[in-house]
């Protein structure tokens, strides 16, 4: 526990440059699913500069343990062992502590745990495909899973998805939700996704695509993937001498 006091200052606006388009007809859902008319650009609210709090009584035993948290006694999932580490930051580089991040996935044959998942690779019986945690001071975080597999998806004719893990995240701040996709480095399979080609730049997808760590390795258990999520980030006060705020 910290005796710091919680930041309450407005959030920086989002780059939209830097997060793709709602409407982009290569990824099909997306035609229905966007906006209609212009946005409009709000300053954030009460509601949406404090809370919510959570805080790691919330958490089970194992809900950092993908590989377990499922399983029958004695038995664990099945597939590639890894770790999963990482800080969340905000945009100017601080650590957001005591956020919420949920985590979900594939299995390691490419199929979730879900009654209307139509593709054919069988199900894990011991592996359910979700966990949480919650950062610690420095914003660090850490979970255990095995690395999923790829898999079809009726996009187009043959489209597949790359190797990934689901993230949503709860900052110190309602405007801080995100909900993102961690790639894993090397799979050849991400630069032919429709998804990850409606991000603008090839330097924001990068960000999202995990380097192996063999340094955080644990030997004859578990490879690491090393994963950082950046967050909205708070304006400071504006003086009288510095206007501009930051």
């Amino acid at each position: 526990m910290s005796n710091k006091m919680p930041e309450t200052g407005s959030f920086f606006q989002r780059d939209r440059d830097w997060h793709p388009p709602a409407f982009t007809p290569r990824y099909k859902t997306s035609v229905l699913r966007s906006p209609q008319k212009a946005l409009l650009s709000l300053d954030n609210t009460i509601s949406e500069i404090t809370g919510p709090v959570f805080g790691h009584n919330m958490l089970g035993e194992l809900d950092d343990d993908m590989i377990h948290n499922f399983a029958k006694p004695g038995e664990s999932a099945i597939g590639e062992r890894i770790l999963v580490y990482g800080r969340v930051l905000d945009e100017r580089g601080k650590g957001v502590p005591g956020a919420l991040l949920e985590f979900w996935q594939a299995n390691a044959g490419g199929r979730y745990r879900h009654k209307k998942d139509q593709y054919f690779a069988p199900l894990d019986p011991n592996f359910g495909g979700c966990g949480r945690t919650i950062t610690d001071e420095e914003g660090g975080y850490i979970f255990r899973t095995i690395k999923p597999g790829p898999y079809p998806w009726p996009n187009g004719i043959n489209d597949w998805r790359p190797a990934h893990i689901h993230f949503s995240i709860f900052g110190n701040g309602f405007a801080q939700r995100l909900i993102t996709q961690m790639y894993f480095e090397g799979d050849p399979l991400i630069w032919k996704c429709p998804i990850v080609s409606t991000i603008p730049s090839r330097e924001a997808i990068e960000t999202l695509i995990a380097p192996l760590d063999m340094e955080a390795t644990i030997p004859m258990d578990a490879m690491a993937y090393k994963f950082d999520i950046v967050l909205r980030g708070r304006r400071s006060t504006m003086f009288e001498n510095r206007k501009e705020g930051n």
